[in-house]
């Protein structure tokens, strides 16, 4: 009887150190959300705020800006997405109009872009710290941890010549010393919002602080495409063998946005 008696005391103290443990535990402990899937850009909401937020450009880099603006209105446009180079950050998140795919894996968050072939994204999330002599590149350096339910991603790294733009025909680049901060989080179970804070001391007087709406649609079970921008230049040809090659394909004074028909 009394081990019966002792059996049902320790079990009642372990169910009350469990419930405690609960209500102590941080929100860090949260379950993660669900970001894997294809997620489409919200294109509209990218056109609203070309007017209605507008990045805090230096003096020198909004005269440049409204150049370009007025060079796209006269059907000129300058293409930032020029020689097929990837998108890069910020500009990826910013004007992307293609599905992005999310992969989600254990130390790892991997976005693959159907834009361009050379479109891949890395944010560890193994609790690495960032490099002391990192080698620059487009995207940057990007970590993750999880704050609740919220990814906060710190990005570092970028090359100067990474774009900071506002829509395809309209950015400029970053000229070094870029830092992005994201904080991506679902808004509904499909609806994913990224919280952009940018601060380039170069080309921006303060952090510009900006939003970009994605959606996954799984009922429509889509899928992201092969995309190489290359091919927008070539055409279908045979060499003078008789194999399958792609030739020049000729293009107008303003480059593939003009191509000849």
């Amino acid at each position: 009887m009394n081990i019966r008696l002792f059996a049902k005391a320790a079990f009642l103290i372990a169910g009350s150190l469990c419930a405690a443990l609960q209500v102590l535990a941080p929100a860090s402990a949260h379950a993660a959300a669900d970001l894997s899937g294809v997620w489409i850009p919200d294109v509209k909401d990218q056109k609203r705020q070309e007017v209605t937020n507008m990045p805090p450009w230096t003096a020198d880099a909004l005269a440049q800006i409204q150049h370009l603006v007025a060079e796209e209105k006269a059907g000129r446009p300058f293409l930032v997405l020029s020689h097929c180079l990837p998108h890069g950050m910020p500009s990826w998140m910013l004007i992307a109009h293609n599905a992005m795919e999310v992969l989600v894996t254990p130390g790892r968050i991997t976005m693959l872009g159907e834009g361009d072939g050379n479109r891949l994204r890395r944010i560890y999330t193994d609790g690495r710290k960032p490099p002391d002599d990192p080698d620059l590149s487009l995207h940057g350096y990007s970590i993750g941890h999880w704050e609740g339910d919220t990814l906060v991603v710190d990005t570092t790294a970028i090359v100067p010549q990474a774009y900071i733009a506002i829509s395809e025909a309209a950015g400029i680049p970053n000229n070094g010393d870029m830092h992005i901060v994201e904080h991506i989080h679902l808004v509904e179970p499909n609806v994913m919002h990224d919280d952009l804070e940018i601060t380039a001391p170069k080309v921006l007087t303060t952090a510009w602080k900006t939003t970009r709406i994605f959606r996954r649609y799984p009922d429509r079970h889509f899928e992201i495409a092969e995309g190489e921008c290359e091919q927008e230049d070539l055409l279908p040809g045979k060499d003078e063998h008789g194999n399958d090659i792609y030739v020049s394909n000729p293009q107008g004074a303003y480059g593939t946005v003009h191509t000849a028909k």
